[in-house]
């Protein structure tokens, strides 16, 4: 997988549950804060987007745990993107711990534009990964 973007994050103590690992839920927090973080890197506002009309709607989530997190363990979340069909779009994602690179999780999250509630093409994908020279 070739990834475009990552970002480092620290396990706190509140996403562990009662064995003392990371909830798996926690992880899919970790995913989408690493998507908006990319988005806003790369000029994509939401904010703008839905004043415009456009919502970006999650449908499909697909996660692979490798490897638990525990407490204060510090990580990477590393992303790519690419097209499904006409309308849909995938950031490929993993987690990674810092201290050994140990893969701790992979995981696909799928997308569309919707404009009125009807999904549109990802046409504002092109643009930004043409500006930054990057395929989509």
């Amino acid at each position: 997988m070739k990834y475009v973007f990552e970002m480092e994050m620290m396990v706190r103590d509140y996403e562990c549950d009662i064995q003392g690992i990371v909830n798996n839920a926690v992880y899919q927090h970790y995913l989408e804060h690493c998507r908006h973080e990319f988005l806003h890197e790369v000029g994509v506002n939401f904010t703008e987007l839905h004043d415009d009309g456009i919502d970006a709607v999650v449908t499909k989530v697909e996660l692979n745990y490798k490897f638990p997190l525990m407490p204060r363990d510090v990580f990477v979340v590393k992303l790519g993107m690419h097209k499904q069909g006409r309308v849909r779009f995938v950031f490929d994602q993993a987690i990674y711990r810092k201290s050994d690179a140990k893969l701790i999780l992979e995981g696909q999250v799928t997308g569309v534009l919707t404009r009125n509630g009807r999904p549109i093409q990802p046409n504002i994908f092109d643009e930004v990964f043409a500006s930054k020279g990057w395929n989509f």
